[in-house]
């Protein structure tokens, strides 16, 4: 099973990072889901990096007890 990354609700932008124009709540949440969207304003594309994270995941820790 292939595993998905999931964003945290407060990495996703609640505005566009170069005009400022306020996005959706579904912009959001495709953004969250995406990880890319265009601005409807300035044509600005929302590219949002992922990471890994130095934190294991509830899963990750549950698989690799000792």
């Amino acid at each position: 099973m292939a595993e998905e990354k999931i964003i945290d609700r407060e990495e996703v932008p609640d505005s566009c990072p170069h005009c400022g124009n306020k996005l959706s709540p579904w912009q959001q949440v495709l953004l969250a889901t995406d990880r890319a969207i265009v601005c409807k304003n300035c044509w600005y594309r929302i590219i949002l990096d992922v990471i890994p994270s130095a934190k294991k995941s509830d899963s990750e820790k549950l698989n690799h007890k000792g």
